[in-house]
This record gives C-alpha cells, sequence and structure tokens, in this order.
C-alpha cells in the first residue's frame, strides 16, 4: 500500500474511533446512533443467521445490472455525441440540468408499465447513473492532445488502434471517474427505489427496520452497503493506478 493509501486509512480509522467514543460517552444520544463496533457485531450476526441474504442478493443484482448498463450506454452515448459537435451543443443544457430532475416521481409510472418486477429499479439506478459515463467520457475525449491523432496518422495507426492505444489511456483518469460516479449513483437508485414501493431488498430491509424501531438491523445495513461502495471504489483505483502505470510506461 502506498504513503497515501496508508493516510486515507488512518484518517478513516481516527472517524471511526471518534464516532465510537461520541456514541460511548453519551455525546452522540446511544438511540439515535449505535456505535461503529456494535454496528459491526450486528453485521455478522445477521448474515451469519441469514436472514437478509435475500435482500442482499436482490439489490446487488440489481446494482450490478443498472452499473453495467449504464457504463456500457454512457461511455457509447459519450463517444457519440463528442463526434456531433452540434448535437453536443444542443444537449449541454440537458446535461446541466439533469440531476435537478426528481427521477422518483416516475417510479409509479414504472410500476404501473413493468408491475413489482426488478425492472423498474433497475431502470432507476440506470437512469442515475447514465449521464454520469456519459458526461465523464465527453470531458475525457476532450483532453485527449490533438497531437496524439498525428502522431497516429504518421505511423498509419487504424481508428480502432488509435482508440485503443492513444485515446483510451489518454482518456482513461475520466474513465475511471465516470465509472467510480456510476457505482455510487447505482447503489443511489436502486436502494432509494426500494425505500419508496419494493417489497423487498435492502433499501426495503432498512426502511422496514426504520419504521420498527430496530436500531440493530437498520444500521448493520447501512454498514454493508458502506463497505461493499467503499471497496469497490477502492479496488477501481487499484486497478486505474496500475493500468495507468502501465499505459505510461512507469
Amino acid at each position: 500500500m502506498s504513503r497515501i493509501g496508508w493516510i486515507r486509512l488512518a484518517v478513516l480509522a481516527a472517524l471511526v474511533a471518534l464516532l465510537e467514543t461520541l456514541v460511548r460517552t453519551g455525546i452522540i444520544p446511544y438511540k439515535t446512533m449505535l456505535p461503529p463496533s456494535e454496528m459491526l457485531t450486528a453485521l455478522v450476526r445477521l448474515l451469519a443467521a441469514g436472514t437478509a441474504t435475500r435482500d442482499i442478493v436482490q439489490t446487488l443484482t440489481c446494482v450490478g445490472a443498472a452499473l453495467v448498463s449504464s457504463v456500457v450506454a454512457g461511455f457509447g452515448l459519450g463517444v457519440a455525441i463528442h463526434r456531433f459537435p452540434r448535437v453536443r451543443r444542443a444537449l449541454e443544457p440537458f446535461f446541466a440540468t439533469y440531476y435537478a430532475v426528481p427521477f422518483f416521481i416516475f417510479y409509479p409510472v414504472l410500476i404501473a408499465i413493468f408491475d413489482l418486477s426488478l425492472l423498474p429499479i433497475i431502470l432507476m439506478g440506470f437512469a442515475f447513473a447514465v449521464i454520469a459515463m456519459c458526461i465523464a467520457t465527453i470531458n475525457g475525449l476532450d483532453r485527449v492532445p490533438r497531437v496524439l491523432g498525428k502522431v497516429a496518422r504518421m505511423h498509419r495507426m487504424r481508428e480502432f488502434e488509435t482508440a485503443l492505444r492513444m485515446k483510451l489511456p489518454a482518456a482513461a483518469p475520466h474513465l475511471f471517474t465516470g465509472l467510480k460516479l456510476c457505482v455510487a449513483y447505482s447503489f443511489i437508485g436502486v436502494i432509494a427505489s426500494e425505500f419508496i414501493l419494493a417489497p423487498s431488498g435492502l433499501g426495503h430491509a432498512i426502511a422496514y427496520a426504520y419504521n420498527d424501531f430496530d436500531n440493530r438491523t437498520m444500521y448493520a445495513l447501512m454498514l454493508f452497503v458502506m463497505i461493499v461502495v467503499v471497496t469497490l471504489n477502492m479496488l477501481l483505483h487499484g486497478w486505474e493506478q496500475r493500468l495507468l502505470k502501465r499505459w505510461h510506461g512507469r
């Protein structure tokens, strides 16, 4: 692990220790929040009992479907829009206001169309994440130096080879940023949708535990979601660093 990685880990540990102290000393009321150690204990017991397995599998399945579809569609849409400047100029106001739209008002409409299936939940996660990947792709392609195109033409490289060996490494930091945003937005869209009307899933389980004053289950499931998201982003960050070192010959 790099020095920056150790610093991040130390900051995270300090924040967890601070929260533990605030709850144990009563500064944060025990009825409001559990100490992190008790959250972890409750999570281990919940996973061992298997009572949340079905909800976890459903949510992760929906997030995976929303993530993959949003990354593929967002990347393809970003590449297409980047090639047509007039289309891009027409869509820029839409991109600027996209996340101001309250997407969840459409959830009942999706249920009326697709019934109480997983598809409306996946579509909500997709809608949240796809534009983030699209914008990241456009920004990444904007920052590809023009000299790379001249170098490719000098070496008579084909368009696919130019994109793979020249443009993709140059745009990679922005593409990985879009990918990491898609992870977060997919989780937000899916779990928030499950909060509303879904009969199962982690969002439904968290909402049910909240309404039942079951803080242990609620915080245990919230901790599980945070661990999964942070782990995925750490893995993506590590993958990004390895690819960048390989592409830049470091």
